[in-house]
């Protein structure tokens, strides 16, 4: 096959989970022999965070065929930024204007360059772009990295007919088929998770410690992952509970927000409790030294570092309300859902951290339960559904 991956967002150096899972998806599917090439948005140049297998081809649509690279206009983000004060639709329908206006031209001729069999969209805009300005003929699988009711709130109300016109919609949970269906009761919808690899490293639960430890990972974003959530309910835990630290792990998204969790850890008196290590490439290593995995997230599409976490055999604690964590950890079997808000947190935190036998049989039981995430298994449904919408288009 001839894969293309129309991943239209930044890519260069990005540590985020939707690059993690665009290298991914290229690498297995070069290894398994077929022919895949990936478009991206980037002004930056230079490599990627994740590897990448040197036979995928790469095509930066911000890059011209010139060579000169294409940066959003100073004029249109001030326009962008304005409009987000009253809807963040709005915002996005720059983008959307900016994409057809700026970057149409590279798409079209990269792609007749391409020339794919089957194209893996990684969000709605890019799939509009395809399928409503090229009006492409070949098929397109428009996948969903969080939970699709959004689209129909907050994404440009133009990009919701290439949802109808996908040869099938990919959501990550089976509540989010739910949701794309009650609006869109005719799109063809298919549920495959994420890939979560299956570590063969494991926390070490059993064994007495003079440390223990708290693990958090993700992008610091205030609003999003919320860290400070996790430091607020620590500041309450470690006088009673001496022996535990918190590691932070991820890398920083405003400095203002990341001075605010430094002055956080230094007024709470957690400065040799509380660590923020910055992002990792060694995620086993990371999470194997751990003992609970804290995700204090408001929301996440999948939740993928919770899922690592629980592979790796550690207990989760996250809010019952955060979408795409919630069907990942089973309350009371592998991880504890609690309500949002520190006080809920903090007691949530506390019953595992004063439970040693608690966090040996739900971190077995996390482990046992991301199986059936394994990566063999995540491939082949994706192989297996390609093959089978290229067959049908014949």
């Amino acid at each position: 096959m001839q894969i293309l991956l129309a991943n239209f967002t930044k890519m260069v150096q990005d540590t985020g989970g939707l690059a993690k899972v665009t290298c991914a998806f290229a690498n297995e599917m070069v290894k398994r022999g077929h022919e895949v090439s990936l478009m991206y948005s980037d002004e930056r140049e230079g490599e990627f965070f994740y590897p990448i297998d040197k036979n995928v081809k790469l095509y930066n649509i911000k890059k011209k065929l010139n060579g000169k690279v294409v940066k959003f206009p100073i004029h249109l983000k001030a326009v962008r930024e304005i409009l987000r004060m009253f809807s963040k639709r709005s915002g996005r329908t720059v983008n959307s204007w900016f994409e057809e206006t700026y970057l149409l031209e590279s798409i079209t001729s990269y792609y007749n360059e391409i020339k794919p069999d089957i194209v893996i969209s990684y969000q709605p805009a890019a799939s509009k772009l395809l399928l409503c300005d090229m009006n492409i003929s070949e098929p397109v699988v428009t996948m969903s990295h969080g939970d699709p009711e959004d689209y129909f709130y907050l994404y440009p109300r133009k990009e919701i007919p290439s949802l109808e016109k996908s040869a099938v919609c990919q959501v990550l949970m089976p509540s989010f088929e739910e949701h794309i269906k009650r609006h869109l009761p005719n799109v063809k919808t298919v549920v495959i998770g994420n890939a979560i690899p299956q570590f063969e490293e494991q926390a070490d639960l059993v064994s007495e410690k003079a440390q223990y430890r708290i693990a958090f990972m993700g992008r610091l974003t205030k609003n999003h992952k919320r860290p400070h959530v996790l430091i607020e309910a620590f500041k309450v835990l470690h006088k009673k509970y001496p022996n535990w630290v918190v590691d932070i792990w991820g890398k920083k998204d405003r400095e203002t927000y990341y001075k605010e969790l430094e002055l956080l850890i230094k007024s709470s008196g957690l400065a040799d409790k509380v660590f923020i290590h910055g992002a990792t490439e060694d995620v086993p290593g990371a999470l194997s030294k751990a003992d609970i995995f804290a995700c204090p997230s408001a929301y996440e599409g999948f939740g993928m570092a919770v899922g690592e976490a629980m592979s790796i055999g550690l207990p989760a604690v996250a809010f019952k309300s955060c979408s795409g964590v919630n069907e990942l950890i089973e309350h009371d079997k592998t991880g504890i859902l609690c309500d949002d808000g520190v006080e809920a947190f903090t007691a949530a935190l506390e019953s595992l951290m004063a439970n040693t036998k608690l966090r040996q049989t739900m971190g077995e039981s996390a482990r046992v339960a991301m199986k059936k995430y394994a990566p063999q298994s995540i491939w082949n449904q994706w192989e297996d559904l390609m093959k089978d919408i290229i067959s049908k288009a014949k």
